[in-house]
């Protein structure tokens, strides 16, 4: 019988002004996509479809890691959307055939008098047919430690947003404004790393 582990996540940023407005730049999927995960464990399969290998994720004794395909489009008006598509297991095939993966967020940003805030949101949803001895533990115990897995891994995403995207924005706004150049000061070049 599966088991069901679920995490949300909320976020809200204060975006500071730039002569570019941030729905131009949330039109770029790639770009929002390089800002929240590690580019070296993306690849990216069409215009909005993105292979992402996650890093190594322990359960209990058991360590697996996930590539999730999914796809990631934005709207007019700047709001990004992020979908599963699918999921594998690599390494352990017994569990990659019981494993379901399913995310889904959003990211939109809202005028709010002059200033802009970003806010979204994310569901993660993991169903699995744990094995032996795992499906004899406590079903308390296993759903407190899945959806503090999953709830870590949304947290890890939500600090890479809040120092990344910030930067990243920045940066293309001087690559599209480049008259301003580089020692303006107006606009702040923020690197948290």
């Amino acid at each position: 019988m599966p088991t069901q582990f679920t995490a949300s996540q909320s976020v809200e940023i204060a975006i500071p002004e730039q002569p570019i407005p941030i729905h131009h730049y949330l039109r770029q999927p790639q770009r929002l996509v390089n800002a929240l995960v590690d580019p070296t464990r993306i690849q990216q399969l069409s215009t909005e479809i993105f292979r992402l290998k996650m890093r190594p994720l322990n359960f209990m004794s058991l360590s697996i890691q996930p590539t999730v395909d999914m796809r990631v489009w934005a709207e007019s008006n700047g709001t990004v959307h992020v979908r599963s598509l699918s999921c594998e297991i690599l390494g352990i095939e017994y569990i990659n055939q019981r494993f379901a993966l399913n995310l889904k967020g959003h990211l939109s940003p809202e005028q709010q008098g002059i200033n802009t805030l970003l806010k979204g949101r994310a569901d993660l949803e993991v169903l699995v047919d744990l094995p032996l001895p795992f499906s004899y533990m406590p079903k308390p115990i296993l759903e407190a430690t899945g959806n503090g897995l999953l709830k870590s891994v949304l947290l890890t995403v939500k600090q890479r947003l809040l120092h990344h995207l910030l930067a990243d924005y920045r940066r293309w706004v001087m690559l599209q404004t480049p008259e301003k150049g580089l020692d303006d000061q107006s606009i702040p070049i923020f690197n948290p790393e």
